[in-house]
């Protein structure tokens, strides 16, 4: 009697904890409550100097030139560094936050081919960096869906 009563609190015991720990939830909680706060802002910082020079805020070549190469540039690698320093705890996160740093690393690639096609006067390498740039904001498009839904498949309310 006593070894089935050991036994079935053993069962219990194993499935409340079972129940009660998803290792994918508390990642993407922290994930997005923690690791991406911290990152966030030198980003934005770095996008908001490129755009203060590029789209309509265009002036010319060599102020386009110097902002991305002395400051948007830097800023970038900087946030790029951090990003890729984020520990991922589980696979499902990991493949998400893999699309991230791909994207951002592509958008990187995007602002060095501005100053190849500024150095060099070439139209064509404008149009292969504003290719490079629009891949990456699809690529950002796609890691932010595919966040949403990890998050929806397990349970974390996004607010």
């Amino acid at each position: 009697m006593k070894i089935k009563l050991l036994v079935a609190f053993g069962l219990m015991i194993s499935l409340i904890a079972a129940c009660g720990n998803n290792p994918v939830q508390d990642d993407v909680v922290t994930y997005m409550n923690e690791s991406l706060p911290s990152v966030a802002e030198q980003e934005l910082e770095a996008i908001g100097l490129y755009e203060s020079v590029s789209g309509p805020n265009y002036t010319d070549d060599e102020t386009m030139y110097y902002t991305i190469l002395d400051e948007v540039i830097p800023k970038y690698r900087d946030f790029i560094a951090d990003l890729e320093k984020i520990e991922i705890e589980t696979e499902e996160l990991a493949k998400v936050h893999e699309i991230y740093i791909e994207a951002v690393n592509m958008q990187n690639s995007g602002f060095l081919t501005i100053l190849t096609a500024i150095e060099e006067q070439d139209s064509e390498k404008i149009n292969e960096a504003n290719g490079k740039l629009t891949e990456a904001r699809k690529m950002i498009r796609e890691y932010q869906k595919k966040l949403d839904a990890l998050a929806e498949e397990n349970d974390v309310i996004v607010e």
